[in-house]
C-alpha cells in the first residue's frame, strides 16, 4: 500500500514540476536572445564521449565575423562564403569557388552561386514537396562574390524547405 502512495505523489509531483520549469526563462530569453516562443531543441551527439553543444547566436555570429575577417584578411582571391547551418548545434564551412572547395558539394554550389550572382535569396527553388513539421534550421553566409560583401541569414521551416530554397549551397552533409 505504501509503494502506490509513493507512486501517486511523484506522480502528482511531476506535473508541478513540469510547469515550474517551463515557467523559468532560460538563460538565452534572459538576455533576449531569443523570443518566448522559441522551439527547445535537442542536443545530438556524434559519438559517445563527443556531445555537441549548441552554440549561442553571440558565439555564432561572432564565429562568421571573424572568419570573415580572417578570410579577407588572407586575401582569398575569387569568391568565397563562410556558411552555416544552425539545427541544434551549428556546423559551418568556408566555400571557395576558386577551386571550388569546403564542402561535398562545392562545385554544384559555386554553380548554382554564379547563376544567381552571389544572392542567394535569388537561388531558384527547386519544386519539391517538403512535409509540414516544424523543425527551424537557420543558413547564414558571409562572404565575398565579385569584391562585394554578401551577408544571408534566414530560418526556414525545416532541412527540406531550406534544401529545396537554397540548393547545394548550404548542404553540409554531401
Amino acid at each position: 500500500m505504501t509503494h502506490f502512495t509513493r507512486t501517486t505523489a511523484v506522480r502528482g509531483a511531476l506535473p508541478v514540476a513540469a510547469a515550474l520549469l517551463a515557467a523559468i526563462p532560460t538563460t538565452a530569453q534572459a538576455a533576449g536572445l531569443t523570443g518566448p516562443a522559441a522551439p527547445v531543441r535537442a542536443v545530438a551527439r556524434t559519438a559517445p564521449d563527443a556531445p555537441v553543444r549548441p552554440v549561442s547566436r553571440v558565439a555564432r555570429a561572432g564565429a562568421v565575423r571573424a572568419v570573415s575577417r580572417t578570410a579577407s584578411g588572407a586575401g582569398f582571391a575569387g569568391d568565397w562564403m563562410y556558411v552555416a547551418v544552425t539545427a541544434g548545434g551549428t556546423r559551418g564551412a568556408l566555400l571557395t569557388c576558386d577551386p571550388p572547395r569546403g564542402h561535398a558539394r562545392a562545385a554544384d554550389a559555386c554553380a548554382e552561386l554564379a547563376t544567381a550572382h552571389g544572392d542567394i535569396a535569388a537561388l531558384p527553388t527547386q519544386d519539391v514537396m517538403c512535409p509540414m513539421i516544424y523543425a527551424p534550421v537557420t543558413a547564414e553566409a558571409r562572404g565575398r562574390w565579385h569584391g562585394r560583401p554578401v551577408t544571408y541569414r534566414h530560418t526556414f521551416a525545416n532541412r527540406c524547405e531550406l534544401n529545396a530554397r537554397t540548393g547545394s549551397v548550404f548542404a553540409l552533409d554531401g
